[in-house]
């Protein structure tokens, strides 16, 4: 089993041990169950008296629906590691999600519930790991460097009207190689563009088997370098190697100064919807960029195999109604939808 493959199979593990259960998997190359923890976010949208269903039904709206979120790391014209994708192979992808109807959100917003998209549009997000130099830079007249991750994503979104420029970076200390004015006035940059900034740990530090003291401090540490910046306290985190323990999965969620809505693992699978009742806010799977290709099993468990997937089975997709105020899905998933949100149901 590749390595990130085998990852996923020690964070089941994990979190058998834990006591935390991955949620069902609604598709048949997945049966792995988990239990239901709450995200602290309140529901962003807001009861509004039964509203006709035929809008949704004619866009087949289904917002119990999964979501793909994306895992990159280095963006770099001659790639040095497995996990390396080129500038035109994040723009081969990104036109791709494009043209198949997709709108990236942020990790933040997704969490959160706030993905006010167009009906029948798809969302996607998009985590970029480790804040190298190749996912974000100003060149001199203060635009992102063309061939960087963010330079890409924004010719993309100017390309394909729709295709919104936004996107999860997942720092560590020293974010994207930037120091001084030039690393506040990035994060800026970033932060007014409708970009988030997020929690990765100062030394991109494995957790498992740390002491609380020890993952307060790279947690706690990489939080005030972030809002140091002038970023907002990040709401979402990302596991070095998707690494955890009981232990450090409660530690992370939550110290001084912190309390994070969302916390997201390696690559592997879809996502659930924030709606559904099994979505489990500390364990998040993403899926890594690759092509099908049989290197890491990424025949099967890679961004174009899942895409492919996605695409051959669109009731297993999130799907937007178009209305914000209202959680539109097929009458035959009513039972999927979390309690919490049940004023906001309209089944069709």
């Amino acid at each position: 089993m590749p390595q990130l493959h085998k990852l996923a199979g020690l964070l089941i593990v994990c979190a058998v041990v834990a006591g935390i259960m991955l949620p069902s998997v609604k598709h048949a190359r997945h049966d792995v169950r988990r239990t239901a923890v709450r995200a602290s976010a309140a529901p962003s949208k807001t009861p509004v008296p039964t509203v006709a269903a035929a809008a949704a039904a004619q866009v087949k709206a289904n917002e119990l629906g999964e979501v793909p979120v994306i895992m990159y790391h280095r963006i770099e014209a001659k790639p040095e590691s497995n996990l390396d994708r080129t500038p035109q192979q994040l723009r081969t992808e990104l036109v791709r999600l494009a043209t198949e109807g997709y709108v990236p959100v942020t990790a933040a917003e997704y969490v959160q519930g706030r993905m006010d998209l167009p009906a029948g549009r798809h969302p996607v997000v998009l985590t970029f790991d480790d804040g190298s130099p190749g996912q974000f830079g100003l060149d001199a007249q203060g635009n992102p460097v063309a061939d960087s991750a963010v330079g890409v994503i924004g010719d993309v979104a100017r390309q394909y009207p729709g295709f919104r420029a936004a996107a999860t970076f997942f720092v560590n200390k020293d974010a994207f190689g930037l120091t001084g004015d030039q690393a506040a006035a990035g994060v800026r940059w970033l932060i007014q563009h409708g970009f988030e900034v997020a929690n990765h740990t100062v030394h991109h530090a494995d957790l498992a088997g740390m002491s609380k003291a020890g993952v307060q401090k790279e947690i706690g540490g990489e939080e005030s370098a972030i809002t140091g910046l002038g970023a907002p306290a990040p709401v979402t985190f990302a596991y070095p190697y998707g690494a955890l323990s009981h232990t450090s999965t409660s530690w992370a969620q939550a110290g001084p100064g912190w309390a994070f809505q969302g916390m997201f693992l390696a690559g592997w699978m879809p996502a659930d919807s924030p709606f559904e009742k099994d979505f489990n806010p500390r364990l998040i799977p993403r899926i890594r960029s690759e092509d099908k290709i049989k290197q890491d099993d990424c025949d099967k468990f890679c961004s174009a195999a899942w895409l492919d997937w996605l695409a051959k089975n669109p009731d297993k997709r999130y799907t937007s109604d178009g209305d914000s105020r209202v959680i539109s899905y097929p009458a035959a998933k009513a039972g999927a939808l979390a309690s919490r949100y049940k004023a906001l149901g309209r089944p069709y």
